[in-house]
């Protein structure tokens, strides 16, 4: 399987008033096609700014970020986003948010002449109705934000990324704001959806267990300035569910990234 995202040398400097802080340094990761990567690790330590990069929001300093070969050079379609804020428009409805980037996509068209087109009505209609029902948000259409739960929302959130078919599903700290019941069903929904869609994913969290039951494989981030101190593959099969963080292996696998995420929270306190 190709690699699909190719990190290589990843430098980011912020100037502010008390001068420049190195937010990563050094940073080397390839991700291959329809891999769930998580990544963790103390706080600072440069995990938002490397997907920040990686979505094309911000520049990096230097070294080199590729995405199916072509060097990031802005955002793009091809690069769904999702935020621990929801990021919804307050003055749409559940559709019109799910809509949103269908009507800027382009598609081929059946003739060559014109090469690309615009999405019609009825195409939008019918990609909006798909991942409403993907979220099980099929009788709250029409409703606005401000009518939605946390979960629900981070729900509209995640059928608009899906919606608009990105190559790469970029998510920082989604569920983090949630309480624990909606965060434990929103990830088992996830997972099934990763499993039904295959995208490439990458999900930023600080939760170790989240971590685990998620990812194919677990990149831990050094304190700042932030280098991939270790990935740890997570030998553990899919489908995976709650009660899969009661086995031996979970608890294994647990301890021991989160051993080594304490150890770089503390190394960045002397």
């Amino acid at each position: 399987m190709e690699n699909i995202v190719e990190i290589k040398d990843l430098k980011k400097i912020y100037n502010g008033r008390k001068g420049e802080t190195i937010a990563l340094n050094g940073v080397n990761l390839s991700i291959k096609e329809n891999e769930f990567i998580t990544v963790v690790g103390p706080s600072g330590c440069g995990k938002s700014t490397m997907l920040n990069i990686l979505s094309g929001l911000l520049d990096p300093t230097s070294g080199t970020v590729l995405c199916n070969g072509n060097e990031i050079d802005g955002t793009s379609a091809d690069r769904g986003v999702v935020f621990q804020q929801y990021a919804l428009f307050p003055w749409l409805t559940v559709k019109k948010n799910i809509e949103y980037g269908l009507k800027r996509k382009k598609i081929p068209t059946v003739s060559t002449a014109k090469g690309w087109r615009r999405m019609s009505k009825e195409e939008r209609n019918e990609i909006c109705t798909r991942y409403i029902k993907m979220v099980q948000l099929e009788e709250f259409t029409d409703s606005y934000p401000k009518e939605l739960s946390g979960g629900m929302k981070q729900r509209v959130a995640l059928a608009r990324a899906y919606a608009v078919n990105p190559k790469i599903l970029l998510l920082d700290e989604p569920f983090g704001a949630l309480d624990a019941q909606t965060r434990t069903q929103l990830q088992q929904d996830l997972l099934e959806t990763w499993e039904t869609e295959k995208k490439t994913c990458l999900f930023i969290t600080h939760d170790i267990e989240e971590a685990i039951i998620l990812g194919e494989r677990v990149v831990i981030m050094s304190a700042r300035p932030g280098r991939i101190k270790e990935i740890v593959t997570i030998d553990i099969p899919y489908p995976r569910n709650q009660a899969t963080k009661m086995s031996e292996r979970f608890i294994e696998l647990k301890n021991y990234i989160w051993s080594q995420v304490y150890e770089e929270y503390l190394s960045n306190r002397k």
